[in-house]
């Protein structure tokens, strides 16, 4: 870790950082493991699937729950607030892709994308990244946008964590003071250095 540990959970315990943004990461850090509420189990467990070869995260950290933060925004109605004209709702979309990702799979190996060996699950994703992704459900909507949307609601996600956060020394949401220093390679007293 290039910064020193707790470097964000010590921030969250002082008087610059807003009680609004200390009870929200407060919350992040402290949340159970989900359980799906929109996706079906099987429809969970494959984007969670999905989501480690986006963002593996094998670096000894607890897991983030990416997967989870999707299934409780669609559960809950949310949007960013626009869509690709190209694209079905969210809801729809999320369906869809992963209806697409899995008949890629039983296309191109005959098998579900979650037993697939991980390069074979990249080429998948690759392969709907590019819109060359081979089923009928690619035929409906874009693969390449739903793999940008969904690629992009998980990085969102991942950093959203104040765990992440703290591995990248963002302390952005001490929001309280002000951010006077704002020249090249000049921290704030609040900012962590490097190791």
């Amino acid at each position: 870790m290039p910064y020193p540990p707790n470097t964000v959970r010590a921030l969250l315990n002082t008087d610059q950082v807003t009680d609004i943004t200390r009870q929200v990461l407060t919350e992040r850090l402290n949340a159970p493991s989900r359980q799906p509420v929109f996706f079906s189990a099987d429809e969970y467990a494959l984007l969670e699937v999905v989501c480690n070869r986006l963002i593996p995260q094998d670096d000894g950290m607890q897991t983030i729950e990416i997967w989870g933060g999707i299934d409780d925004r669609l559960a809950e109605n949310k949007s960013n607030g626009w869509r690709y004209d190209t694209m079905p709702t969210d809801h729809e979309a999320y369906r869809r892709g992963l209806t697409g990702i899995e008949e890629s799979a039983q296309t191109l190996f005959q098998q579900p994308f979650q037993q697939l060996a991980t390069d074979q699950q990249d080429r998948i994703l690759g392969l709907v990244q590019t819109g060359d992704a081979p089923g009928a459900i690619w035929q409906t909507m874009p693969s390449e946008r739903f793999f940008e949307e969904m690629l992009a609601e998980a990085v969102e996600n991942y950093y959203s964590h104040p765990l992440v956060q703290e591995t990248i020394g963002y302390v952005g949401m001490a929001d309280q003071p002000a951010w006077n220093r704002l020249g090249l390679n000049n921290l704030e007293d609040r900012e962590p250095r490097q190791l």
